[in-house]
C-alpha cells in the first residue's frame, strides 16, 4: 500500500479541498459576471453586415476574418481617397481590423467616436431613463469626449456591451521598441482612465511607463499601447476564477501582435487576470515578442513557464502587499488558474516589486516595479532589480548578467 501522503484518495480529497476553498473565496467576494448594454447608434455588427456587401470601385471588401497580410495588402492596393472612403463608411470595422494602417485606424475610430457621442447625447435627456442610466450616459459622454481629444491616437473602440478600446501613446509606425499593456478585471470604456487612482487604469498603466520608459532611455523610440480591447471579468467572481474570457481575450491579442507595424521587439505587461489572458496567449506569440511580464497574477494556467511553449522571457512580480497571494493557486474543474508564477518552482525569472503598495501600484511613478517595467520595454536588463528569491533573474541575458 502507498504511503498516505501520496494515496490516490489523499489526493483525491487535495483537490476536493482546493476546489471547495476557491468556492469559498468566491461565495465570500460576491459572485459577478458580465451585463451588457445596447450601445446607442449603429453597431459594429450592423457594420460587418454592410461592410459584407460593400465594394470599392468594382472589388470586394476582404472578409473581416481575414489574416492581417491579406487585409495590409488590399488596403496598400488603394488610393488615398479609397481609404479614407471606408473609414468614413465602415469606421467600426476599419477601426478595428488588424492590418489596417495605424493612421486610417485612428482616423475611423474618430469617426466612430462623433457618432456614438452624438447618439449618446441624445440618451442624457431621455425621460425614460431611470437615475442610473442617465448617469451612466452621462459618463460615457464623458469618456467619449475625453478619448477624441486632440492627439489621442486610438488603435481599436468598440461601445458595444461593456466596451472596448485601445490607445497608442508614441509613434507605433517608426518605434524601436514597442510595448502592450494587458489590464485584468472591470477594465471597459467607463474604466479605461480614470482621475482617481489614474495608474491602476490602462490608459494611466500606459502613460506612466511611457514617460518611465523615455527617461531610462530618451535616445530609443518607443511606442505603449494600452490594451483593453477584450471584455474583462466584473469583479472578482466565477468569470475572474475560470478562463473562458482569457481564451477569447488571448484571440484578440494575437491579432494584434501578429499586425504591429514593423519589426520592433515587443514586450507585453500584464496585470491580474491581464496575466491569465498572456498565460493562454504565449505559446502563438509571434517571435518579435521577446519578453512577457506578469504582475499580481492569480496564474497564468500553467504548472511551469516551461509549459506555457513560449520563446519569450517570462517575467513575474509581486508586491508583498498584494491580496493576489491570498487566491488559491490551484487549477481544478476549469476553475482557477493554476500554479503561482511567482513560487520559485514556477520558473520565472523574479523581479522586485518595491514600493508597488499592493495590487494596483505596480505602475505607479517613483515604484521599482514601473523602474523594471520600463528596463525591460527598453531593452536594458543590465538595470533590472531581482526579487530576493531570484537574485539570477538575468542570468543567460547577453550584456546583462555582469550588471
Amino acid at each position: 500500500m502507498p504511503p498516505f501522503d501520496t494515496s490516490p484518495t489523499l489526493s483525491v480529497w487535495r483537490m476536493t479541498l482546493a476546489l471547495a476553498v476557491v468556492f469559498v473565496f468566491l461565495a465570500t467576494t460576491g459572485w459577478t459576471t458580465i451585463g451588457h448594454r445596447a450601445a446607442p447608434g449603429e453597431t459594429r455588427q450592423s457594420t460587418l453586415a454592410a461592410w459584407a456587401h460593400g465594394r470599392v470601385g468594382h472589388r470586394a471588401l476582404p472578409a473581416p476574418t481575414a489574416p492581417a497580410s491579406t487585409i495590409a495588402a488590399f488596403f496598400a492596393s488603394l488610393s488615398p481617397a479609397q481609404r479614407t472612403l471606408l473609414a468614413d463608411r465602415y469606421p467600426l470595422v476599419v477601426g478595428n481590423l488588424d492590418g489596417v494602417p495605424v493612421a486610417l485606424r485612428y482616423r475611423a475610430n474618430r469617426v466612430s467616436l462623433a457618432r456614438v457621442l452624438d447618439a449618446e447625447r441624445g440618451r442624457v435627456d431621455d425621460p425614460r431613463l431611470s437615475a442610473e442610466g442617465r448617469h451612466d450616459a452621462v459618463r460615457r459622454v464623458d469618456r467619449f469626449r475625453s478619448l477624441m481629444r486632440p492627439g489621442r491616437q486610438i488603435l481599436a473602440f468598440d461601445p458595444g456591451g461593456t466596451g472596448r478600446a485601445a490607445e497608442v501613446l508614441g509613434d507605433l509606425d517608426r518605434a524601436r521598441r514597442i510595448s502592450v499593456v494587458v489590464p485584468g478585471v472591470d477594465t471597459n470604456l467607463l474604466t479605461f482612465q480614470k482621475t482617481a487612482r489614474m495608474y491602476s487604469a490602462p490608459a494611466g498603466m500606459a502613460a506612466s511607463l511611457y514617460a518611465a520608459e523615455h527617461r531610462a532611455d530618451p535616445r530609443t523610440p518607443t511606442a505603449v499601447i494600452a490594451w483593453a480591447d477584450y471584455t474583462a471579468p466584473v469583479g472578482v467572481g466565477i468569470d475572474a476564477a475560470i478562463g473562458r474570457l482569457a481564451e477569447n481575450g488571448a484571440v484578440r491579442l494575437l491579432g494584434l501582435t501578429a499586425a504591429l507595424p514593423g519589426s520592433a521587439p515587443v514586450s507585453l505587461f500584464c496585470h491580474s487576470y491581464g496575466s491569465v489572458l498572456c498565460g493562454v496567449a504565449a505559446g502563438r506569440l509571434p517571435a518579435r515578442v521577446t519578453d512577457v511580464v506578469v504582475a499580481g497574477s492569480p496564474g497564468m494556467r500553467a504548472e511551469h513557464a516551461a509549459d506555457l511553449g513560449t520563446g519569450a522571457r517570462v517575467w513575474a512580480m509581486r508586491d508583498s502587499g498584494d491580496w493576489i497571494a491570498d487566491v488559491p493557486h490551484v487549477e481544478v474543474g476549469g476553475v482557477g488558474h493554476g500554479a503561482d508564477p511567482v513560487a520559485p518552482e514556477f520558473g520565472a525569472r523574479l523581479l522586485s516589486a518595491a514600493g508597488a503598495s499592493g495590487h494596483a501600484g505596480y505602475f505607479e511613478p517613483g515604484t521599482g516595479s514601473l523602474a523594471n517595467f520600463a528596463a525591460i520595454g527598453v531593452g536594458a536588463y543590465g538595470e533590472l532589480t531581482c526579487a530576493p528569491a531570484d537574485s539570477a533573474c538575468r542570468r543567460g541575458i547577453s550584456g546583462a548578467e555582469a550588471a
